[in-house]
């Protein structure tokens, strides 16, 4: 399985950005994907995730801001981020967890100037 963010870049404070993954390869129906970030100098951090059944859950911090989505194609992931804060400022990573092996995409970085 191989997964391609894009969507990443520089946006000012309050501003929306939407960040795509595409998964290639083979995935079971009982997958969950994810957004995982990690800021500048900081652990990598749980950002947001959608199951198959399209049961979404978000860090305390995003909520109200990001909304995670499945694409129109198969095997996509959309998270629309909206009124962006400094502290957003991260590299982003899409994961996907199927059959129980995890895989990470190379991440795309956004960043948020105040």
């Amino acid at each position: 399985v191989q997964l391609q963010a894009s969507g990443g870049g520089l946006v000012q404070a309050g501003g929306s950005l939407r960040l795509s993954c595409a998964a290639s390869g083979t995935i079971s129906n009982g997958v969950v994907m994810g957004w995982w970030r990690q800021p500048p100098g900081k652990q990598r951090e749980f950002v947001a995730s959608i199951t198959a059944g399209d049961t979404t859950a978000y860090t305390d911090s995003v909520k109200g801001r990001f909304t995670i989505s499945r694409g129109n194609a198969r095997n996509t992931m959309i998270l629309q981020m909206n009124s962006l804060k400094a502290d957003d400022t991260a590299h982003y990573y899409c994961k996907v967890t199927s059959d129980g092996k995890v895989y990470w995409g190379q991440g795309t970085l956004v960043t948020v100037s105040s």
